[in-house]
């Protein structure tokens, strides 16, 4: 993998809403992410047996009810001070798949470092590869 310097500001976001937020069992984890035009925008999961949505996924609705339709860098805090989590198998599709040039900040303590979404995912599907083009006779 290539790395990139992590972005310590989307670290500490993160962070700060995973100390601040993140309270019981219903709101384990925080991501922050970096917009295309700069802003910082801050979810947490919303855990339920029934499977309900990480922070990343919950990260990506937040950022378009605010117009921010382009992310660059994301990352995911885990509570009770547990630090960056990488994103799981789903969250890689998704972010993949929405995202396809997008940074993920993985590794921990002095390792932090920025990484291809692709990277996470080698040899991957590609949903967006595999649409019938409407133009195109069956």
């Amino acid at each position: 993998m290539t790395g990139h310097h992590a972005d310590n500001e989307l670290v500490q976001a993160a962070a700060e809403v995973a100390r601040t937020r993140c309270r019981g069992d219903n709101h384990t984890m925080a991501a922050a992410a970096r917009a295309r035009d700069g802003r910082i925008i801050t979810a947490v999961n919303a855990y339920h047996f029934t499977g309900g949505p990480c922070a990343e996924l919950v990260l990506i609705g937040t950022a378009a009810a605010q117009g921010a339709y382009e992310l660059d860098t994301i990352v995911a805090v885990g509570d009770r001070d547990r630090g960056v989590v990488p994103p799981c198998g789903r969250c890689r599709q998704v972010l993949l798949d929405y995202f396809p040039a997008l940074k993920v900040i993985v590794g921990g303590g002095d390792r932090l470092r920025a990484v291809p979404v692709a990277d996470l995912l080698p040899e991957t599907y590609v949903w967006a590869d595999h649409q019938l083009d409407p133009t195109t006779p069956a």
